[in-house]
């Protein structure tokens, strides 16, 4: 499985995007953790989980974690 860090870069969705089309692409599973760890609100918005769910959908792949406001942080 694929581990991305979510604060990377730009450190917006566009990385969730990304990760999402390419997973689709190639049937590779992959994890974010800091999603979005450097904005004012950081976590999912609404936008990104539906673009989750419905690449979920589309792929009929498995999701856990997700959920406005989620942030996942290193323990």
């Amino acid at each position: 499985m694929l581990t991305l860090d979510g604060s990377f870069g730009e450190g917006g969705g566009q990385i969730l995007r990304s990760a999402l089309a390419l997973a689709l692409v190639t049937g590779k599973p992959f994890r974010i953790e800091k999603i979005r760890a450097n904005r004012k609100k950081p976590g999912l918005m609404r936008q990104h989980l539906t673009a989750v769910n419905a690449a979920a959908g589309i792929g009929a792949a498995s999701v856990s974690g997700h959920a406005i406001g989620f942030l996942r942080r290193e323990q």
